[in-house]
């Protein structure tokens, strides 16, 4: 459960944002209505969407979301925020996009068992590893002689 149920703080906030973008290019990136402010749903949806993404790669290792998020977690937030809230204007500054680029190859690597998350190991803050060798998402099943059905192989 996310912070938009209403159980956990997000992994960053408008005020992270903030520290790398000034209030102009904040409101340019959210104000659709041309109010003149910054649209905080726009920077909500932003932030859901980082920290969904990376619950989903992080949670291939460890039991998420994180009750305490470890810092670099914050700032992947906040850069894939940032990242997505140019991808709404569909114009991508390229340090951005280079900075989101490398936050998701680690995050798939990550997933993937070839890199840990920085500053978190097994036990640390109650974080736990929620996979083992067992672990399948999907198995094929067994080759069929096609008296089972459309479904054979799934």
């Amino acid at each position: 459960m996310r912070w938009g149920d209403g159980y956990l703080m997000p992994y960053c906030t408008l005020a992270d944002l903030k520290s790398e973008l000034n209030e102009q290019e904040l409101v340019e990136l959210t104000d659709d209505e041309s109010s003149g402010v910054v649209n905080e749903s726009h920077i909500n949806a932003a932030i859901a969407k980082a920290d969904a993404k990376i619950d989903f790669f992080c949670g291939q290792q460890v039991d998420v979301p994180f009750s305490s998020a470890p810092p670099i977690v914050k700032e992947w937030s906040k850069t894939l925020s940032i990242y997505y809230l140019f991808l709404r204007k569909k114009v991508i500054p390229e340090d951005v996009k280079t900075a989101a680029k490398e936050i998701f190859d680690l995050l798939a690597e990550i997933a993937d068992g070839e890199a840990s998350i920085p500053g978190v190991s097994s036990g640390d803050d109650g974080i736990q590893s929620s996979r083992t060798e067992d672990d399948a998402t999907m198995r094929m099943g067994k080759a069929s002689d096609g008296s089972s059905g459309t479904l054979d192989n799934y």
